[in-house]
């Protein structure tokens, strides 16, 4: 995608011009690109709004364990949001805030759906229970996966007969994206929005959670109930679908640049993609 100056990048006439007292970030494809690190143009920035006063938060479809280090390098002493936030903990005392998992007999339904798709050649099979990931077997995307993200995968073998209580997170992952695309589909029309959460991460990896469990649910929450924080003054920042309710909720919601473009037409802002350090010229434009 080509990308523009950010003197040009998109700016609407509604953004709330409230004083931010938070900001919450996803991890990949926002602060952290290629390199699956933060570059330090983006933790500088952060650092200095947090110099003055101003609260910096992780939310990310990560798992707690994969994102403890993120948190960590930003020196957030904030709970964490995990599993687009169907787990929202605190890192120092392991206080769990927050913690919503699918039902075991729809988590069922959604493997053998997955089993018996007519992609499951294509397909990776990722089950998330209790902050640990198990899969039937160890395919190439899912050791590419636990490379990334520092998690180990446990293969169990057929994981719905290992399944015996609620997972927090089911994913698919596909290095074809068409097929992403068509087990969402096929999925939203199975599965009303009441049942379940459906969306996708990245463009090849589609995600199942709990109904109730979406960033901006996490980030309402995290504004309101634990920190007493109106959402007209915080400001998200993210890339992706995953992404899409906290930036509508918040008062400043930042798309990157390296964003789809369905997602960056519904932010208020479009920062400079994640290679580019787009978080620092977020923070810089409406924080310092």
């Amino acid at each position: 995608m080509q990308t523009q100056p950010a003197a040009d990048l998109k700016m609407t006439s509604d953004i709330q011009q409230d004083e931010i007292e938070l900001i919450v970030l996803d991890i990949d494809g926002t602060i952290a690109g290629h390199s699956n690190q933060i570059s330090e143009p983006v933790k500088q920035a952060i650092a200095a709004a947090q110099a003055q006063g101003v609260k910096v938060a992780i939310a990310t479809g990560r798992m707690f364990c994969s994102a403890l280090r993120f948190h960590q390098e930003i020196a957030s002493d904030l709970p964490l949001i995990a599993y687009q936030g169907a787990l929202i903990k605190e890192p120092l005392t392991q206080q769990v805030l927050f913690d919503l998992r699918i039902n075991r007999q729809i988590a069922l339904e959604i493997l053998d759906f997955l089993e018996k798709s007519e992609w499951r050649p294509a397909l990776s099979i990722h089950c998330y229970l209790d902050d640990r990931l198990y899969v039937r077997e160890l395919t190439h995307a899912t050791l590419a996966y636990g490379e990334r993200t520092g998690v180990e995968p446990l293969p169990v073998g057929d994981l719905r007969e290992f399944l015996t209580s609620e997972p927090t997170k089911i994913l698919a992952l596909c290095e074809d994206a068409a097929v992403t695309d068509n087990l969402l589909g096929s999925l939203r029309s199975r599965y009303t929005p009441a049942e379940l959460y459906l969306t996708k991460s990245v463009a090849t990896f589609f995600e199942v959670t709990h109904p109730a469990v979406n960033k901006g649910a996490a980030v309402r929450y995290l504004a309101e109930k634990v920190l007493d924080i109106p959402l007209s003054r915080v400001m998200t920042v993210g890339d992706n679908f995953n992404d899409v309710e906290m930036l509508e909720v918040a008062g400043i919601g930042v798309a990157m640049g390296n964003a789809p473009a369905e997602v960056q037409a519904i932010a208020g802002w479009v920062a400079p993609p994640v290679e580019l350090d787009g978080v620092a010229a977020a923070i810089q434009k409406f924080v310092l």
